[in-house]
């Protein structure tokens, strides 16, 4: 059994910031990337940022580019999302996911989190 479990979502105004984790557990996640994904209401899953096992390689969507930085403790098994600069349009759920292949593919990703509800206000 695998667990991607993310925190650290709530409501916050726009130009604010958010700091989102996931931590990762019931097997070994050696050489699997991570990243998030987001939905908003009436919209397609969306994606956010991703990250290789070693680090090396990020992706970022063209939405979130200056704004978001990931980052991961492989140590912990856990991978953070920091939000900056927030903006009502980045109101969604945030997604975990972990998978064999750094990608912006829903399909490329194998587990996902139940997700976090991120809330920014005009």
């Amino acid at each position: 059994q695998v667990y991607l479990v993310e925190s650290g979502g709530g409501s916050v105004q726009a130009g604010g910031s958010l700091r989102l984790s996931c931590a990762a557990s019931g097997r070994t996640f050696s050489n699997y990337a991570m990243g998030w994904f987001r939905q908003a209401p009436g919209k397609e899953r969306e994606f956010v940022e991703a990250i290789s096992w070693s680090g090396g390689i990020t992706l970022y969507g063209d939405s979130v580019k200056g704004r978001f930085t990931i980052s991961k403790d492989n140590a912990k098994n856990t991978v953070y999302l920091a939000m900056n600069s927030l903006k009502p349009e980045d109101t969604g759920i945030y997604y975990c996911v972990a998978g064999p292949k750094t990608s912006s593919r829903t399909d490329d990703y194998d587990y996902w989190g139940q997700g976090t509800q991120v809330t920014v206000s005009s």
